[in-house]
């Protein structure tokens, strides 16, 4: 039987194809402390807050968060009972997040406002060298 969300434990495997990332992946989350599975002798058991928290991760990394942002993020809902503060440090990480895309963003247009000047100059002068006989 494939575990669900609903179901109380998930072998490293399950959490991988769930997922679609690899168990490498998952263990090095774990040694990065991001997830922290109970261990019968070499076995990982991973619960349903495991499997919550991997999930945070993911999407803190598509994001394009830091480790150590998506570490204090994650660690935010460790203490449920107030939710404020983790919904004001989640709203400045990502405030912070998209003025950085801003700004490159406006690098990336302004590089490539520049490369099509270059590409322009470089097609007139070899439309110049064409012209001119070759002696």
């Amino acid at each position: 039987m494939t575990p669900t969300p609903q179901s109380e434990h998930f072998s490293i495997r399950d959490l991988a194809d769930a997922f679609a990332i690899t168990t490498r992946t998952i263990r090095f989350y774990e040694a990065k402390g991001l997830i922290s599975p109970e261990r019968q002798g070499q076995r990982r058991i991973y619960t349903k807050r495991d499997r919550a928290r991997l999930k945070l991760v993911l999407r803190g990394k598509r994001l394009g968060f830091s480790l150590e942002e998506i570490r204090l993020l994650v660690g935010l809902y460790a203490t449920p009972d107030d939710k404020i503060p983790q919904l004001e440090r989640y709203l400045a990480t990502l405030q912070a997040h998209q003025a950085t895309l801003r700004a490159q963003r406006q690098d990336l247009d302004e590089t490539l406002t520049e490369l099509a000047r270059a590409e322009q100059d470089c097609l007139a002068l070899l439309a110049q060298s064409s012209s001119v006989p070759q002696a």
